[in-house]
């Protein structure tokens, strides 16, 4: 293990990531917040540390092998969850503990959307938008923004790029350097903001929530400056241009380079993903709809029923989290059924959490085909996907991600029913921090405060796993990891 060269790129990183205070302070001083020190001194915090390690081994060379960037992956998040945590803790009249400023930055560079702040109204305008920030520069991944830095400053960033990018299928890649590959994702990323941020203004957001919800938004992440989330704002129009970007945000964005490249949707329509993805949705749409219609209060119109059920299963099942009213308190199944679709989420190479599309398709095509050789012990089938038959090691390879989910998922509910949380809070809490999805059921409907210290942490870590999709994480625990 080169540490050396770890030490060095953790370096570079932090110091990277210490320019991220830095847009805060301008809105911060735009918007007439009295302070914004806690912003400089966490620029300067974070830079020196970044400094001090970087330059003692600033001369050191070396190749980045596939274990290096496993573990520079693994430390950078931590630390970067760590580093996100320091203006909350600095800002004045701002009472929060570390557990809780430690979940607010995790959540947030996780996409999870999950938070510990129930006054979000009454925040500085600079420290709203850093939480919003936060979700946008985790959507893509801060990694692959370094993957697109790092080669001028001398690292090469394929192993980093393997280690962080969702989906079972890392090595294929839309331009034959990855360097490329990283600006173009980045390019896109940056031009589906401007647009979702546009949208929103004109429907009648002001411009900080137009630009800060389009963070949130593309990042399926969830966070919003406002207590009520979407709720605050009321209005169609708004919601509409959510669904719209949230469902963009939640499609393999190799999908919308081809679209972009060929000017054609024809590619979406092709890809079984994507088709499963909007099967998934629709069924969901008209299976929630129906059942709200069906249980809807006498002041609840059918307009009002679509408009909320169409928003809340897209915000859900992306795993964005956003919501225009309580969803917890709906009727039979449906708060349940919509948390189980989050486990599936969006589809890969995408922002989204869960375990994607690509994955719960390849197992019911898995599962159909062992209901098959019940039928017909001799025959030869093979699993495609886009027409084009699968190997055995991608399929195989996705029951194994399966069982170590559900695994992963029990240890982490038995450890917050251990600490004294009921069923309900414990199931829903560990499904929507390891899926990146956020709001819960019980006791966590609302917002995460009233956990204690250990639950938080305990999440902080579930989110972790479920952003770099646990075998990240979990390698670096083995045993044959560390081996010469």
């Amino acid at each position: 293990m080169k540490f050396t060269v770890i030490q060095r790129i953790l370096g570079l990183l932090m110091m990277v990531f210490s320019l991220t205070m830095l847009p805060p302070i301008l809105i911060g001083w735009l918007m007439g917040d009295p302070d914004l020190m806690p912003f400089w001194e966490g620029f300067a915090l974070i830079f020196i540390s970044g400094f001090i390690l970087w330059f003692p081994v600033h001369r050191v060379r070396g190749d980045l092998r596939l274990r290096e960037g496993f573990l520079i992956v693994v430390l950078f998040w931590v630390v970067l969850g760590l580093s996100g945590a320091v203006p909350f803790m600095l800002i004045d009249n701002f009472d929060i503990s570390f557990s809780d400023a430690v979940f607010e930055s995790v959540s947030g560079l996780t996409t999870t959307g999950a938070t510990v702040i129930d006054s979000l109204d009454s925040l500085p305008r600079s420290l709203a938008f850093y939480r919003q920030e936060l979700q946008w520069l985790g959507g893509m991944g801060i990694i692959v923004l370094a993957v697109a830095i790092l080669p001028i400053l001398g690292v090469g960033g394929m192993q980093l790029y393997r280690a962080e990018t969702p989906g079972p299928m890392k090595d294929s890649k839309l331009t034959p350097r990855i360097t490329e590959t990283a600006k173009l994702l980045w390019y896109i990323y940056l031009a589906l903001t401007i647009l979702c941020a546009v949208a929103y203004w004109l429907a009648g957001m002001d411009w900080f929530d137009a630009v800060s919800h389009s963070f949130s938004t593309v990042a399926i992440g969830g966070f919003s400056p406002h207590d009520s989330s979407m709720a605050f704002f009321n209005n169609p129009m708004i919601e509409a241009v959510a669904i719209v970007f949230m469902l963009l945000a939640g499609v393999n964005f190799s999908l919308h380079f081809i679209a972009w490249r060929n000017l054609s949707l024809q590619g979406y329509f092709r890809d079984s993903e994507f088709r499963m993805y909007i099967l998934i949705m629709f069924l969901l749409s008209v299976v929630t709809i129906s059942y709200l219609g069906g249980q809807r209060t006498s002041d609840m119109t059918w307009v009002e029923t679509i408009r909320h059920g169409l928003f809340q299963v897209v915000s859900i099942a992306t795993t964005t989290g956003f919501t225009t009213t309580n969803y917890s308190n709906w009727p039979g199944f449906l708060p349940v059924l919509l948390l189980f679709a989050s486990f599936v989420g969006g589809c890969a190479g995408s922002t989204a959490g869960g375990m994607k599309v690509i994955r719960f398709l390849l197992l019911v095509k898995q599962g159909g085909r062992e209901v098959t050789r019940l039928m017909h012990p001799s025959a030869r089938i093979t699993v495609k996907i886009n027409r084009q038959p699968l190997p055995e090691n991608v399929v195989e390879a996705v029951w194994g991600f399966f069982a170590v989910y559900i695994a992963v998922f029990v240890v982490f509910m038995l450890g917050l029913l251990a600490v004294g949380h009921d069923q309900v809070t414990a199931f829903s809490a560990v499904a929507a921090t390891l899926n990146n999805l956020g709001p819960g059921l019980g006791d966590v409907a609302q917002n995460y405060k009233s956990m204690d210290d250990f639950s938080k942490l305990w999440l902080c870590l579930a989110m972790l796993m479920g952003r770099l999709e646990l075998f990240t994480m979990l390698v670096i625990l083995t045993p044959a990891f560390w081996r010469r």
